[in-house]
């Protein structure tokens, strides 16, 4: 490999600690113009002295203008060490999941920046979101087809990373024949995954640990699932004994999955389905004189960028303020929050402010992540972008 992409001064510490991203304000653009490399393509990474340090893929475009790949300088990312790092990343998951449901690669946390994959048994769904990843779509086929021997694999090409990285949305099935249903399960439970017209890549195995949490606490209980999406929380929490629940979402599509995966679980009497905005439905029920046992808030990412965070935080607050309106006396608030830019102990304030806003006491007593089958990088914080809290909500 011939190209090179030489650091700054000092600009190294963040590599030799581990991190895997380069910025575009760390390289000495004198000794090696970012304008002279192709988007995608890999290169070399030098110290200021020289020295080399590992290959990248660069996007001469984007604020992180290059992603680590390898720290041997003679290896590059093609199909070979794709193969390799899809072969470690199924071992982990063979060992923490009985059955092939969970996030096969999650992006840098399995030393694959820009490739999120996740797994619904012989179904794979891939999304490549950097010009990096997007230009080895065939190589990542290939070796996905070697280690796995897919049925289907979709490409859910059509996140905000990649008009970040100027690349086209896309939607398709590039390996194999996708079947008419694509099935998981999760705590016992089964559903369908909208892979094709889903959020993501149709559904969300990161609060995994924290569903089943809550499942241990919800028999013979009302339970509220807002931002239900196609029914993760509420369905689960029926299928537990919860004596009722109620799903709220936005989205028509998402609802009438809601009712689907109901009805695949034998659990259709028990859950209800409420379409409309989160906050107009939780004052809506609150002037029916509605109360709930247990009420889930899974969010949307309300932070996107640093820029947000006043605002963000303010809609969480309010979000939170509204549905302990609707908790009995002594209830069970589980507040999530995916927005990596929304620090723990920030989440733990909006939930403080809004149960004291209510004039009522607060107990956390559960504090959960994501999933193992989305690893955190040590050197990257923002591999950590999952928080939730189990809160106990009660008056005197």
């Amino acid at each position: 490999m011939t190209e090179r992409l030489r650091l700054k001064k000092n600009a190294d510490r963040r590599l030799k600690a581990g991190h895997l991203w380069l910025y575009s304000n760390e390289i000495d653009t004198d000794a090696t113009p970012l304008k002279d490399f192709e988007p995608g393509g890999q290169a070399v990474i030098e110290a200021a002295n020289g020295k080399p340090m590992g290959v990248a893929y660069v996007n001469p475009h984007s604020l992180i203008c290059a992603r680590i790949v390898s720290r041997d300088v003679d290896v590059r990312l093609d199909r070979s060490l794709l193969v390799h790092r899809f072969k470690q990343a199924l071992s982990l998951r063979a060992r923490l999941f009985a059955k092939p449901f969970y996030r096969l690669v999650h992006g840098e946390g399995d030393l694959l920046p820009g490739l999120i994959i996740d797994r619904f048994d012989d179904v794979l769904v891939v999304q490549l979101n950097t010009v990096g990843m997007d230009r080895l779509r065939d190589e990542i086929v290939a070796a996905l087809e070697k280690v796995l021997a897919p049925r289907a694999i979709v490409f859910k090409n059509d996140s905000s990373g990649r008009r970040q990285e100027q690349l086209g949305e896309e939607v398709e099935v590039a390996y194999g024949e996708l079947p008419d249903q694509v099935l998981l399960e999760e705590n016992g439970v089964r559903f369908v995954a909208p892979v094709l017209d889903g959020q993501k890549t149709g559904w969300f195995f990161d609060h995994r640990p924290n569903r089943a949490w809550l499942n241990g606490l919800v028999a013979g209980k009302r339970v509220l699932d807002v931002f239900s999406y196609v029914g993760s929380w509420g369905i689960q929490a029926a299928a537990h004994g919860a004596s009722d629940v109620l799903c709220v979402d936005s989205s028509a599509q998402a609802l009438e999955h809601v009712a689907e995966n109901a009805a695949l679980n034998g659990l259709a009497e028990q859950v209800a389905i409420g379409e409309g905005d989160a906050f107009e439905a939780l004052a809506a029920l609150k002037a029916e004189g509605e109360q709930f046992d247990v009420i889930v808030l899974d969010p949307p990412a309300f932070i996107k960028r640093r820029k947000d965070i006043p605002n963000g935080e303010r809609a969480y607050s309010r979000l939170n303020r509204e549905a302990i309106r609707l908790l009995g006396r002594d209830g069970l608030l589980l507040s999530a929050s995916c927005s990596m830019h929304l620090a723990p102990d920030r989440l733990m304030e909006c939930v403080r402010g809004a149960v004291r806003h209510q004039d009522r006491h607060g107990q956390v007593i559960y504090q959960g992540s994501q999933g193992p089958d989305h690893p955190v990088h040590p050197a990257i914080p923002e591999t950590a972008y999952l928080k939730a809290l189990g809160v106990r909500v009660f008056r005197n």
